[in-house]
């Protein structure tokens, strides 16, 4: 665990065997939690898009550390299968469309992978024992960026 630059803080006895939800997982942030939680020793179930190429996902093989669905969060078919099949106690939503050049190209399907997807897997939920733990990302991007150059907080317009 070392080499990950994991800190003494996490729990490791927390996460052993854990069945944790990710959406996005193979994307940037997502491969990297995927492949740390898997190390961890949780049962990792993904559920994304299919990687992009390159990508670390694929460069990192986490495709043969955790079982994963590739789908869109806005196919709720799709969505409810997997959360009914993985049975989650913590779910962490990190898919998004997080590229600006991207969702200024194509504004009505980042509002529904952002927007609906997040309320698809929500309602997805609904259908089985409520998780412990539900985290839900955003980007920097829904963030004023007055070029200070101070880090983005909670408050911050």
């Amino acid at each position: 665990m070392a080499g990950l630059g994991l800190s003494a803080a996490i729990d490791r006895a927390f996460w052993r065997g854990r069945r944790v939800f990710l959406t996005g997982h193979t994307g940037f942030k997502g491969a990297w939690l995927a492949l740390m939680l898997s190390r961890l020793g949780a049962d990792v179930r993904g559920y994304s898009l299919a990687p992009t190429t390159p990508s670390l996902f694929a460069l990192a093989g986490i495709e043969a550390d955790i079982e994963g669905t590739i789908a869109d969060v806005c196919d709720r078919e799709a969505l409810d299968a997997a959360v009914l099949s993985a049975q989650p106690e913590v779910v962490i939503h990190f898919a998004a469309e997080a590229l600006v050049r991207r969702a200024r190209r194509e504004p009505a399907r980042t509002f529904a992978t952002n927007v609906a997807g997040t309320v698809n897997m929500f309602e997805a939920l609904r259908a089985i024992e409520p998780p412990r733990v539900i985290l839900v990302a955003t980007t920097d991007k829904v963030y004023r960026n007055d070029e200070t150059g101070r880090a983005f907080d909670e408050n911050a317009a």
